[in-house]
Protein backbone atom coordinates (compact mmCIF):
# COMPACT_ATOMS: atom_id res chain seq x y z
CA UNK A 1 0.00 0.00 0.00
CA UNK A 2 1.36 3.43 -0.91
CA UNK A 3 2.22 5.71 2.04
CA UNK A 4 -0.55 8.17 1.13
CA UNK A 5 -3.13 5.36 1.23
CA UNK A 6 -2.30 4.15 4.74
CA UNK A 7 -4.56 4.63 7.67
CA UNK A 8 -4.21 3.83 11.33
CA UNK A 9 -6.56 1.71 13.37
CA UNK A 10 -7.55 4.85 15.29
CA UNK A 11 -8.41 6.65 12.06
CA UNK A 12 -10.45 3.66 10.90
CA UNK A 13 -12.44 3.56 14.12
CA UNK A 14 -13.07 7.33 13.96
CA UNK A 15 -14.46 6.94 10.46
CA UNK A 16 -16.53 3.89 11.32
CA UNK A 17 -17.97 5.48 14.46
CA UNK A 18 -19.36 8.30 12.29
CA UNK A 19 -20.63 5.84 9.67
CA UNK A 20 -22.44 3.98 12.44
CA UNK A 21 -24.34 7.18 13.28
CA UNK A 22 -25.74 7.80 9.78
CA UNK A 23 -29.50 7.39 10.18
CA UNK A 24 -31.40 4.83 8.15
CA UNK A 25 -32.86 6.37 5.00
CA UNK A 26 -30.09 8.95 4.63
CA UNK A 27 -26.63 9.06 3.09
CA UNK A 28 -23.39 10.88 3.82
CA UNK A 29 -20.47 11.65 1.54
CA UNK A 30 -16.85 10.65 2.05
CA UNK A 31 -15.97 14.34 2.39
CA UNK A 32 -18.71 14.91 4.95
CA UNK A 33 -17.33 12.10 7.09
CA UNK A 34 -13.79 13.46 6.73
CA UNK A 35 -15.00 16.90 7.91
CA UNK A 36 -16.86 15.40 10.86
CA UNK A 37 -13.68 13.78 12.17
CA UNK A 38 -11.63 16.93 11.57
CA UNK A 39 -9.72 15.57 8.56
CA UNK A 40 -11.17 17.69 5.73
CA UNK A 41 -8.63 16.62 3.14
CA UNK A 42 -8.91 12.88 3.74
CA UNK A 43 -12.08 11.89 1.88
CA UNK A 44 -10.16 9.36 -0.24
CA UNK A 45 -8.73 7.83 2.90
CA UNK A 46 -12.28 7.58 4.28
CA UNK A 47 -13.22 5.63 1.16
CA UNK A 48 -10.21 3.38 1.67
CA UNK A 49 -11.26 2.65 5.26
CA UNK A 50 -14.77 1.79 4.10
CA UNK A 51 -13.42 -0.63 1.52
CA UNK A 52 -11.91 -2.56 4.47
CA UNK A 53 -14.76 -2.00 6.94
CA UNK A 54 -15.69 -5.66 7.14
CA UNK A 55 -12.40 -6.19 8.99
CA UNK A 56 -13.75 -4.08 11.86
CA UNK A 57 -17.32 -5.30 12.21
CA UNK A 58 -20.72 -4.58 10.74
CA UNK A 59 -21.26 -0.95 9.69
CA UNK A 60 -23.82 0.66 7.36
CA UNK A 61 -21.23 1.54 4.71
CA UNK A 62 -23.94 1.39 2.05
CA UNK A 63 -25.05 4.81 3.33
CA UNK A 64 -21.87 6.49 2.08
CA UNK A 65 -21.62 7.93 -1.45
CA UNK A 66 -19.29 10.30 -3.26
CA UNK A 67 -19.70 14.10 -3.48
CA UNK A 68 -22.10 13.83 -6.43
CA UNK A 69 -24.22 11.10 -4.83
CA UNK A 70 -22.69 8.32 -6.92
CA UNK A 71 -22.83 4.81 -5.56
CA UNK A 72 -19.78 2.56 -5.35
CA UNK A 73 -19.10 1.04 -8.80
CA UNK A 74 -19.24 -2.75 -8.79
CA UNK A 75 -21.33 -3.00 -5.61
CA UNK A 76 -24.93 -3.59 -6.75
CA UNK A 77 -26.00 -4.48 -3.22
CA UNK A 78 -25.57 -0.83 -2.22
CA UNK A 79 -28.52 0.28 -4.36
CA UNK A 80 -30.62 -2.60 -3.02
CA UNK A 81 -29.82 -1.79 0.61
CA UNK A 82 -30.54 1.92 0.14
CA UNK A 83 -33.87 1.18 -1.56
CA UNK A 84 -34.76 -1.12 1.35
CA UNK A 85 -34.36 1.94 3.61
CA UNK A 86 -36.57 4.11 1.41
CA UNK A 87 -33.82 5.97 -0.45
CA UNK A 88 -34.86 6.45 -4.07
CA UNK A 89 -32.17 6.71 -6.73
CA UNK A 90 -32.14 9.49 -9.37
CA UNK A 91 -30.76 6.97 -11.85
CA UNK A 92 -29.07 3.59 -11.57
CA UNK A 93 -25.98 5.02 -9.85
CA UNK A 94 -26.94 8.26 -8.05
CA UNK A 95 -28.73 9.35 -4.89
CA UNK A 96 -30.39 12.78 -4.76
CA UNK A 97 -28.22 14.43 -2.09
CA UNK A 98 -30.61 17.37 -1.74
CA UNK A 99 -33.29 14.94 -0.61
CA UNK A 100 -31.38 12.22 1.24
CA UNK A 101 -28.13 13.68 2.59
CA UNK A 102 -27.70 13.38 6.34
CA UNK A 103 -28.01 16.75 8.04
CA UNK A 104 -25.57 16.53 10.89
Amino acid sequence: MAPSARFTEDFAYEVLSVVGEIPEGTVATYGQIARLIGRDKNSRLVARVLSHASNYGDFPCHRVVNHSGRLVPGWPEQAFLLRQEGVELKDAMHVDLKKYQWEC
